[in-house]
């Protein structure tokens, strides 16, 4: 049986997702936690301060509404040292080709549609499960700030 814990790091400007998810999770992917960052530079500091364990997977919103969006995060992400070994899990509003190419140009490990009401969070958060923790082989990634 997979470790019971799988922390997930939510790259995401809409302050209700983490509560969404959390609730959401509660039935669908019980062993999750949720770590919840609103902006490109706090994901960055996130990951540049992290010590110890670290998530396993990052859901990442392409569109922030910064100054910068998802993709210079992920971009950020597979340049870091710990970081690139993450698979990064792109949610968007929209499917355009455009996005999605550019999502996997820069390193994402796949793209989903993000979903809008509760119960199709609920599903999604089955179908994560289902795959990256009953599926795949996940590094278990171990951080250490050496500043």
């Amino acid at each position: 049986m997979p470790n019971s814990s799988f922390p997930i790091l939510v790259v995401d400007d809409d302050p209700q997702i983490a509560d969404i998810l959390s609730r959401a999770a509660q039935t669908s992917f019980p062993e999750a936690s949720f770590i919840q960052v609103q902006s490109f530079e706090a994901a960055k500091t996130y990951i540049n301060d992290l010590e110890g364990r670290g998530p396993k997977i990052v859901l990442l919103d392409i569109d922030l509404q910064d100054k910068v969006d998802g993709l210079d995060f992920l971009a950020l992400l597979r340049a870091h040292p710990k970081g690139r070994l993450l698979p990064v899990v792109m949610l968007s509003a929209s499917k355009t080709l455009k996005l999605v190419e550019q999502a996997y140009a820069f390193g994402a490990s796949s793209f989903t549609v993000k979903p809008f009401s509760y119960p199709e969070w609920k599903t999604y958060l089955i179908n994560l499960r289902n795959y990256w923790f009953e599926t795949v082989t996940l590094l278990d990634v171990r951080y250490r700030n050496d500043s």
